[in-house]
């Protein structure tokens, strides 16, 4: 989830504007889960302004847009790497398997966790580094992003077939959630345990988003591969075109979606699960480019201000779950049915100011954040790896 380059290293090797990137996603996910109650939100739907507006600026483009990132770091340590002339794609996977392995335990607080994810669908991206060709990359991911497998399940309920017209499977949450409102800490750890698994991982495979998530990972090893964030400027026409093609899109995709609106199963459901991940590509496209454009344009100097974040985004994203999962849930503060969504988005807003402040100050000591030192050193099976900064610390932000 975070680049493999210390935070001292040159800015050029490292590449501040992925950081900063990979810290605006992580803020636009995280105001998700705080409007969303870290999942509990649908226990007491109450939809208000707030959480449209959080819906509509960041849900599932911040997650998209995290995975174009992964696909860029990827990129980033299997060319150090070759560079290096020495074989990564087996420590590639070790170091995914520890991932996993935090995302696993991760989920038993907050069955939500996206790490184990992202991990698991991490160890099919590692065959296409062998893929030469940038032109068949991007060809296989507009054929995944278009979601083969979703389409053939829409075909299929128009032709009557009784799989494709049954409920979907992660309808039934298997109690999970329960004892996620009212149940002790204890209950929450074997709820989550099988049940919230089990429905988890329906979703993202009955929805196609494992299949997306792969194509995402393939637009960001594409990114790296042409230098699109290295050099900027030699793709600035292509950006321009991409932007106002995704603008376009946005209006029909909206429409169509709001034809085959809520319908609870069957190719209309379905169509609606399909439109809807289209639009995130669409909506993640813009966030994107104009991220890039306005750092172009010299406001890189406040975009900057997440690069820290952005740099040690697995250790966030976990302490964000640890801290807001009892804040929300029965067995701790109990707010998810006391706190209006006006109040758990300035809480967000807030919380995030903390935590940027945090990673800044961090950073002037350390060379990599806590969880990502801990990975890097369980990847190199080796405790000597750098950790505290050896000069004096550096300046808030110097590269």
């Amino acid at each position: 989830m975070t680049s493999d380059a210390p935070a001292s290293a040159p800015k050029s090797s490292r590449l501040g504007m992925v950081d900063g990137l990979r810290g605006y996603a992580l803020f636009g996910l995280f105001l998700v889960h705080m409007t969303g109650y870290f999942e509990l939100y649908n226990a007491r739907p109450t939809p208000s302004l707030v959480q449209d507006g959080v819906l509509l600026l960041f849900l599932g483009k911040s997650f998209t847009l995290l995975a174009v990132c992964f696909g860029f770091s990827f990129f980033i340590m299997m060319d150090g790497a070759r560079r290096r002339g020495q074989p990564f794609a087996g420590r590639f996977a070790w170091r995914l398997g520890i991932l996993f392995a935090v995302g696993w335990l991760h989920s038993l607080i907050y069955r939500g966790d996206i790490i184990a994810v992202l991990a698991t669908t991490g160890f099919l991206l590692i065959p296409f580094d062998r893929v030469r060709s940038t032109r068949l990359l991007l060809l296989l991911a507009a054929v995944l992003l278009l979601q083969p497998f979703l389409l053939m399940r829409i075909a299929a309920g128009h032709y009557g077939a009784a799989w494709a017209l049954a409920d979907p499977y992660f309808y039934n949450d298997g109690g999970a959630m329960g004892p996620s409102l009212f149940g002790s800490f204890g209950d929450l750890v074997q709820a989550n345990f099988v049940a919230g698994k089990v429905s988890k991982w329906s979703f993202y495979i009955e929805t196609g988003r494992i299949v997306q998530i792969l194509g995402l990972y393939l637009v960001g090893l594409v990114l790296g591969r042409e230098r699109f964030f290295a050099e900027p400027e030699r793709f600035a026409r292509l950006r321009f075109l991409a932007l106002i093609a995704a603008i376009l899109a946005i209006v029909p995709m909206a429409y169509a979606r709001h034809l085959v609106c809520c319908y609870r199963h069957g190719p209309y459901y379905w169509t609606d699960v399909l439109l809807a991940g289209w639009l995130d590509i669409a909506g993640m496209t813009i966030s994107l480019l104009l991220f890039v454009q306005l750092w172009l344009w010299g406001s890189g100097r406040i975009l900057q201000r997440l690069i820290p974040a952005g740099r040690m985004t697995l250790t966030l994203y976990i302490a964000q779950s640890l801290v807001f999962v009892p804040v929300f849930y029965g067995f701790g503060l109990h707010l998810w049915d006391r706190i209006t969504q006006v109040e758990s988005l300035l809480l967000g807003i807030t919380a995030f100011a903390v935590q940027l402040i945090f990673a800044t100050l961090w950073f002037r000591y350390f060379l990599y954040g806590p969880l990502e030192w801990l990975w890097r050193a369980a990847t190199k099976l080796s405790l000597d790896v750098p950790f505290r900064r050896r000069e004096e610390p550096l300046k808030a932000h110097a590269t």
